[in-house]
């Protein structure tokens, strides 16, 4: 058996398997989000009008050369090529354009979860994709002196979710995923 010729191979499979599994990790894109938006498969002049950045309004929508308002918040990049695609198709302006979307810059846009009180470190703190509670308590510099993790308080898109942190350890399934902007407060 040839092994020169099967390592390449391996590394291909390997490359290809972590960038599925980065387009698995992406993110949905929030007003305010900068994106680049490039376009092919149309006429250069018009393509040279639609590829640009975009910053994703209050309303989430990006106002688009021909075709206006689209959603955009919501949908990972990936998905928001497809919206796009469709939506110059459905308009019938193009046939088959291929839309690349990415996070201007290629930086993912900052996420954040807000670390009220009972922290050591209250304040800001940058969400990461699986990110629970206990490691957003972590990061902000553990429990402080007075908190009481049994009275911990979550905020989510305006509803509150109690959580008792006491003896977590026993009871791992207390330790719940947070999502960006959520609020913890640990009562003091």
């Amino acid at each position: 058996m040839n092994t020169g010729f099967l390592l390449p191979v391996l590394a291909v499979v390997m490359c290809l398997t972590g960038m599925v599994k980065g387009q698995n990790t992406e993110m949905a894109l929030k007003a305010g989000d900068r994106i680049a938006l490039s376009i092919g498969g149309i006429p250069a002049d018009d393509a040279a009008q639609i590829s640009k950045v975009y910053t994703i309004g209050d309303g989430g929508t990006i106002n688009l050369v021909h075709v206006g308002e689209v959603k955009a918040v919501g949908f990972k990049p990936s998905e928001l090529q497809r919206v796009v695609e469709k939506a110059y198709v459905q308009q019938e302006l193009y046939k088959s354009p291929t839309v690349t979307v990415t996070i201007d810059g290629g930086e993912v846009p900052a996420r954040l979860i807000y670390v009220v009180s009972g922290c050591k470190k209250n304040g800001p703190v940058a969400y990461n994709a699986g990110m629970t509670l206990l490691k957003a308590i972590s990061v902000a510099g553990g429990f402080s002196d007075f908190a009481k993790p049994s009275q911990t308080t979550v905020i989510r898109n305006g509803k509150s979710i109690a959580v008792n942190l006491g003896n977590v350890s026993t009871e791992p399934s207390r330790d719940i995923r947070l999502e960006p902007e959520d609020q913890i407060i640990v009562k003091e």
